[in-house]
């Protein structure tokens, strides 16, 4: 469809034992096997030396390619792109090939869709046997690197106009499927450990920016997720998707989107916990980032069935909802070991919420099968102070949902929309030193 309507060697270890040394190094941070990882290649290859044309308009992709797949038959390399604008189709690395873009160097999207051929790819909680591949695809690329100072663009203001068009001319608005719409993600990185992605600027994505599914051991580091701040709402462009993935750190980025800023993506439907295709979303780390803009900091569904283990923490938050848990009536949902803590929160104009619990009821499905069962447990903010909008509210699927232990701890802020935190009776919440608007709260 065409758019154009738009590892530690050597002998001695400076005072240290091996077991110290090895002791040492099992303390740092989740992320620390990635952050070893190698990311120098055998070759560098630049994708000039293959053919591609800077001019921004050229399509780029089969020299691109060509670039990758010399460096792979070479037992591996960086591919590197250098200054200069780059159109480009789908592209898939391969193991041992790393991608590096230099201080102005842009990659973008063809707004051409048959650029994209469709596959099978999988997308918002299952495999779709036939949708777009993302302009950057990786799977099972182990070590793999994204490195450098430019840009990833998706060029997607014609296909959000497209979308617009369609949702604004379709009968059910509320249930039309995002999936009705062809369009790219900027990277689609699959089944692959010890990943880096540093520095680079994901721009005007056509759909979800950065898809990390069944992943492991991943580093996202002084990345930026951008749309233009005038542009009211670009369709589905989540920063981040953490989908069936462990041991992920964010650290350092920057958000200025019109969905979620990250997501915690996995299974849906009423046999979600049957399906060995989505692992939990475990040991999640998010810290030193902004949030500009966006829907949620850290959002839990709309597909997710196991999310345990979050923490996001040392962060500046804008006019951004924190914690954000979408309960689907059609899902067995188990959201659990959340914590938000040490935030700087900064909306004087009085938007965001801390925490917004609420039912998801777009494309419920239950197959026949009766309503089921959540939980959402040991939930926590700590440590927090600024202005902003308000406390927010937790609102459960009800006859569905089990919400428990929601502690709010040191917490000192001014909310335009007063101190009120909306909650079930049975909800067990716990307030300790929380000031809201210079008065303890609860009063």
């Amino acid at each position: 469809m065409n758019i154009s309507a738009s590892a530690v060697h050597g002998s001695a270890i400076p005072s240290f034992s091996r077991r110290r040394f090895a002791t040492a190094l099992a303390s740092l941070p989740l992320i620390s096997c990635a952050t070893i990882a190698s990311n120098t290649g055998v070759t560098r290859p630049s994708i000039m030396e293959f053919g591609a044309v800077a001019d921004g308009t050229s399509l780029n992709t089969t020299a691109i390619q060509a670039a990758i797949n010399h460096a792979a038959q070479r037992g591996g390399g960086t591919v590197t792109v250098p200054a200069g604008v780059f159109v480009s189709g789908a592209l898939f690395l391969k193991p041992g090939v790393h991608l590096h873009l230099e201080r102005g160097a842009v990659l973008r999207c063809s707004n051409n869709l048959q650029d994209f051929p469709l596959q099978r790819t999988r997308i918002e909680g299952h495999f779709e046997e036939r949708f777009n591949p993302g302009l950057i695809n990786a799977d099972r690329c182990d070590g793999l690197h994204i490195t450098g100072e430019g840009t990833l663009d998706g060029a997607g203001m014609p296909v959000w106009e497209l979308f617009w068009s369609l949702h604004a001319a379709a009968r059910d608005k509320r249930n039309f499927r995002n999936l009705s719409v062809p369009r790219a993600r900027l990277a689609v990185i699959e089944n692959s450990r010890g990943v880096v992605v540093d520095g680079v600027t994901f721009k005007d994505s056509q759909f979800w920016n950065l898809h990390l599914y069944r992943c492991q051991d991943v580093l996202v580091r002084n990345a930026r997720f951008l749309v233009p701040d005038n542009y009211n709402q670009a369709p589905s462009t989540d920063g981040i998707d953490i989908d069936s993935s462990q041991r992920v750190t964010v650290d350092g980025c920057y958000f200025s989107i019109t969905d979620d800023c990250i997501a915690a993506k996995g299974s849906k439907g009423p046999h979600a916990l049957d399906d060995r295709d989505s692992p939990p979303v475990e040991h999640i780390r998010v810290r030193n980032c902004v949030f500009k803009r966006g829907y949620g900091v850290m959002t839990l569904g709309s597909e997710a069935t196991l999310v345990r283990d979050v923490v996001v923490e040392h962060c500046t938050v804008h006019a951004v909802d924190v914690g954000v848990f979408k309960l689907r009536t059609d899902t067995p949902q188990y959201y659990e070991d959340i914590h938000f803590r040490h935030l700087t929160l900064v909306s004087p104009q009085g938007r965001g919420a801390l925490v917004v619990v609420r039912p998801w009821t777009q494309y419920t499905d239950l197959q026949g099968a009766a309503p089921p069962q959540s939980l959402v447990r040991n939930i926590s903010f700590s440590n927090i102070t600024g202005e902003f909008g308000g406390l927010g509210s937790i609102r459960p699927n009800p006859g569905q949902t089990e919400i428990g232990d929601f502690r709010f701890t040191d917490i000192d802020v001014r909310l335009a929309r007063g101190a009120s935190l909306p909650a079930p009776d049975r909800a067990r919440l716990a307030f300790v030193n929380v000031r809201v608007n210079g008065k303890p709260y609860p009063a």
